[in-house]
């Protein structure tokens, strides 16, 4: 009896010392490691953390507001752009994330992420397909790349077709505040 009671002790005192000492060992984790989601999982909770409004100035010196909602009971972020009243839906799609832009020319370019295998603080989107678009020479989107600065800082460096040409636009957002 004593020596099961002795076992019990050892037993309850490990799990004590496994308990306090767990958050220190995941101290430099992912979310995705601590939360046993996926990197693909990971990557899309990071873009929910755009959800406000923001601000930035066009290549052109025009002032640029975006709004990022949350929306479809969470599993969609919806982006509103004052800069040709655009939309653009991101969603989780298994291992990667797939957008959708509704763009001011008329068609809806869809891009995706590469498959996500690790957290970063950059997604890039390729170009998939689109709808609405009469020859491959019009105006149409190609490429997203968000980077994420800090919580109140990112840049979106869109990538436009035109005429057969690649032309990039960078925007430099800052988090509205009030």
């Amino acid at each position: 009896m004593k020596r099961t009671s002795s076992i019990r002790m050892a037993a309850a005192a490990l799990i004590a010392v496994l308990a306090c000492a767990a958050p220190a060992a995941f101290a430099g984790e992912t979310p995705a490691a601590l939360t046993g989601a996926s990197p693909a999982a990971a990557a899309f909770e990071k873009l929910k953390t755009l959800a406000g409004n923001w601000e930035t100035k066009s290549p052109e010196g025009d002032m640029v507001t975006v709004s990022y909602r949350v929306v479809s009971g969470g599993s969609t972020v919806m982006e509103e752009m004052s800069h040709g009243s655009m939309i653009s839906m991101y969603h989780l799609d298994g291992d990667r994330l797939m957008m959708t832009h509704y763009c001011e020319a008329k068609n809806q370019p869809r891009m995706h992420t590469a498959p996500i295998k690790s957290d970063s603080n950059s997604l890039k989107f390729s170009f998939v397909d689109i709808t609405n678009l009469a020859k491959p020479s019009d105006p149409h989107m190609r490429g997203l790349e968000l980077t994420f600065k800090d919580a109140d800082h990112f840049t979106a460096a869109w990538s436009y077709s035109e005429g057969g040409k690649e032309v990039p636009a960078v925007f430099n957002y800052e988090r509205k505040k009030g």
